[in-house]
């Protein structure tokens, strides 16, 4: 499967590569160097692949509290971006996904792209008994992210809407961006200030071809968005987040409104047996998804993500672990069946700078 903007990553020379089906550009001037662009700048993402489901219907709202583990009931008022996680009976992650209310009784469920027709079909299987809607419009929807300190500065001249007005983790239904009407939101998978546009998806070519006429912007492709949303130590779901781990277990209890009543899963939570954790790598070698790891020579769990940070010169890695007190020093990670010493550090590695 291919986006709109294909073409145009073609174009700009983009190295495109198989992401769960879709033909994404992995990389257009090398990643270490679009990684630092939007630190420093501001980077723009096709990330139009991404699935978009409508819940609509006199009991949306109701819904949505039973199918969620967040409380959404401002979504519609406040214009807020509500991160949550739909998870199944035995309490375990199907996905990590936003809510838009863009209605009194119609939402946008922003879900990852792998999982789009598995969330689909979940959220179809618990309707049963709620007078609600469910839609996956996801070849309606395009989008592009723009990300980095300096995107304000790039998005306000071709918007009709004061973004300053926007903090973070809002959104707004009615801006024209170049004249385009779309949904704006305020989030971000980099740890940088930034913004997201929805549009149709015959417009997203117009969209992302002004922003590149901005010298501050350049486009960026899956490796550096990867490598940017570890540093910020957010959850990739098939890393850290899978039908094998709770939320509590993936530090994903804020996002886990237990006082709003029943909701899926619920009943199964149980103490949390296992924790995410950092660590920094004493050396150069990279540890890989899976890699096990050590602690005082005992096996305690698996690297989740590893890799080399550019904003910090070194090598870091989300593990999940056995929840218990550990100290700084001990760990290991098996790395080509040879052991490489760690030190556990706090999480994020890289300090966030969204706009409150």
């Amino acid at each position: 499967m291919r986006t709109v903007l294909y073409d145009l990553h073609k174009s700009l020379g983009g190295r495109m590569t198989d992401f769960h089906g879709w033909e994404l550009p992995v990389q257009f001037e090398g990643i270490v160097n679009e990684h630092l662009h939007v630190r420093s700048n501001v980077g723009i993402f096709d990330v139009s692949h991404m699935g978009e489901i409508i819940v609509k219907g006199p009991q949306a709202l109701e819904f949505l509290q039973y199918a969620l583990t967040a409380d959404v009931k401002d979504s519609y008022a406040g214009q807020k971006a509500v991160y949550a996680i739909l998870c199944n009976e035995e309490g375990k992650i199907v996905d990590d996904l936003i809510v838009y209310g863009i209605g009194p009784s119609e939402f946008l469920l922003v879900v990852n792209a792998s999982n789009t027709e598995k969330d689909f079909e979940k959220l179809c299987s618990v309707k049963e008994g709620f007078d609600v809607i469910v839609e996956n419009k996801s070849s309606e929807y395009a989008q592009i992210a723009v990300q980095g300190p300096k995107s304000q500065q790039v998005l306000q001249p071709l918007c009709d809407f004061d973004l300053s007005q926007l903090k973070f983790f809002r959104f707004k239904t009615d801006v024209k961006v170049k004249n385009v009407p779309c949904l704006i939101s305020r989030t971000g998978y980099t740890g940088e200030d930034g913004f997201e546009i929805y549009c149709r998806p015959s417009d997203a070519a117009s969209l992302w071809t002004s922003l590149l006429e901005n010298p501050l912007v350049k486009p960026i492709g899956l490796g550096a968005r990867d490598t940017l949303r570890f540093e910020a130590c957010l959850p990739l779901y098939g890393q850290e987040l899978d039908e094998t781990v709770t939320p509590f277990e993936a530090n994903l209890s804020r996002f886990v409104h237990m006082e709003k009543g029943d909701f899926l899963g619920k009943k199964a939570f149980g103490e949390a047996k296992r924790m995410l954790i950092g660590l920094k790598m004493d050396g150069k070698a990279i540890p890989r998804t899976g890699y096990p790891v050590y602690y005082n020579r005992q096996e305690v769990g698996k690297v989740t993500s590893g890799g080399f940070c550019p904003s910090l010169n070194g090598v870091y890695a989300m593990c999940i672990v056995d929840k218990k007190e550990y100290s700084e020093e001990g760990f290991e990670v098996m790395i080509r069946n040879k052991p490489a010493g760690a030190k556990k550090v706090s999480m994020p590695f890289y300090t966030k700078k969204y706009k409150k």
